[in-house]
């Protein structure tokens, strides 16, 4: 594989295609030769089509021998999670069931990628339904976290996008986020991952969980092609109502202005409790990174994550709107259905509507008084994941062990989407054992710029984001 991949990010892969050192399509054959050589291993894509990716190429390719650059994406390579609808090619969200859903046409994202001169490897695997956040598919498989040897666990529900990327496969791979879903993955698997508002990026065409809360973005090497890529996915859609609230940022203008003068809190309460030492510890350790970058670095006692706790019992919002969106899988194939998604997702039948209505009303008012909260930070600080990832063995027989690690997975994310804060995760450190720990920069509502440009300003001062897997055991 050449010098520019695969490890190479987005920005040195445009600096090497407009340098004339390789092509879109030597590019796309490189990443699905890669594709070939770790997935029967890592078990990242769920389903390849190199057809389209090399007709996509080539199309780069003859653009740009012809002076036509479409921006820092063209003929750049990408996989999409098995969510979102390819023209032609099954949408499974993660069940056999759903083999014969074949999409009619691209969803709204992966046409804005198209007319970028994105190349497309692919479809990664999820979690069914999207719907978990240790990573775990009983019948489409469980991909691999490439940092151990020994299976564990790659985060979810967008996990086979996490490892591509972290494999390799990939520079981008999309991902959704309803609970956590791209930044979990993302932090043990030890790259970036972009948490954006609700109603930035349309989400038509991608296989809805929760109404109220999905949203879509980037998994990434670094905090600057997760921008990137969301320049380029960003913007109002009419076939989605909720990006009628799109806020247009500019999030390339003000990367790399350092955070000098910015204001950064450690979020206290709920976010360290209980949390594994070495995560809070390496997380701890990036204040003195981001004070020696002259940013006001603090603690405060957000009493809001902890409210948003309570009111989240069960998850109740979530489970309510995903059964109703999938109550037909449910009701009548329930003992096909993958069976730690099954359990949890059924529950929502169980939900009053007045117990439904109630939770979403008090979220409203929570999300005010966040508002309020942080009128004096700029962002919070907190470990992304409480935990380092875990053997999968300890959880795949056992639903009680599944249930337990689920939680811890997703306790600290799931509080930003019920408060639609928006996030990025990046790389921090690593545990005694080798595994990635991530921290996460949480902002303001439709403040994505803001979180983006202190994940530059971090990754441009430590090297965590450039250490690999080794994958000597592949």
């Amino acid at each position: 594989m050449s010098a520019s991949a695969p490890y190479a990010t987005i920005v040195e892969l445009a600096r090497a295609l407009r340098g004339g050192h390789t092509t879109p399509t030597a590019l796309a054959e490189q990443y699905l030769d890669r594709i070939e050589q770790l997935n029967g291993k890592l078990g990242a894509f769920k389903r390849v089509t190199p057809e389209r990716a090399l007709a996509q190429a080539r199309a780069a390719e003859a653009e740009m021998s012809a002076g036509i650059d479409r921006g820092p994406l063209h003929g750049i390579p990408y996989a999409a999670k098995d969510l979102y609808d390819v023209a032609g090619v099954p949408t499974t969200a993660g069940c056999p069931l759903l083999e014969s859903n074949i999409a009619e046409r691209d969803g709204a994202v992966i046409r804005k990628l198209n007319d970028a001169g994105a190349v497309l490897l692919g479809k990664t695997v999820t979690v069914q339904f999207a719907y978990g956040g240790a990573g775990i598919n009983n019948q489409h498989g469980t991909p691999h976290n490439p940092w151990h040897r020994e299976p564990h666990l790659p985060g979810g529900s967008s996990s086979g996008s996490a490892v591509a990327v972290a494999s390799g496969m990939a520079p981008m791979a999309l991902g959704s986020d309803t609970g956590g879903s791209v930044r979990i993955p993302a932090a043990l698997c030890g790259i970036s991952g972009l948490k954006t508002t609700v109603g930035q990026i349309s989400r038509a065409g991608v296989f809805p969980l929760s109404w109220s809360l999905d949203t879509v973005g980037p998994l990434t090497r670094t905090a600057q092609d997760s921008a990137l890529s969301y320049r380029a996915i960003a913007g109002p859609d009419p076939d989605d109502d909720s990006t009628r609230n799109y806020h247009r940022a500019d999030v390339m203008s003000g990367l790399d202005r350092g955070v000098a003068g910015l204001r950064l809190a450690f979020a206290e309460t709920v976010f360290f409790d209980d949390a594994d030492d070495e995560v809070t510890a390496l997380v701890r350790a990036t204040g003195d990174v981001f004070g020696k970058l002259g940013a006001q670095v603090s603690s405060i006692g957000f009493q809001q994550a902890q409210q948003a706790v309570e009111l989240n019992p069960g998850g109740l919002v979530i489970a309510a709107e995903a059964y109703t969106l999938n109550r037909g899988l449910l009701d009548s194939h329930f003992d096909e259905l993958d069976p730690v998604v099954a359990h949890r997702m059924i529950k929502g039948a169980q939900t009053p509507a007045h117990e439904y209505l109630r939770v979403e009303l008090e979220w409203r008012a929570l999300r005010a008084s966040t508002m309020r909260q942080l009128a004096d930070v700029d962002a919070l600080l907190c470990p992304t994941v409480m935990i380092p990832a875990t053997p999968v063995a300890e959880v795949a027989q056992d639903m009680s062990r599944y249930s337990e690690r689920n939680l811890q997975c997703l306790r600290n994310t799931a509080i930003g989407n019920i408060l639609n804060l928006c996030a990025v995760t990046v790389p921090c450190g690593f545990t005694s054992g080798g595994l990635p720990v991530g921290l996460m920069i949480y902002g303001k509502s439709f403040d994505e710029a803001t979180v983006l440009r202190i994940g530059h300003a971090f990754q441009q001062a430590t090297d965590w984001h450039l250490r690999n897997p080794a994958l000597d055991w592949v």
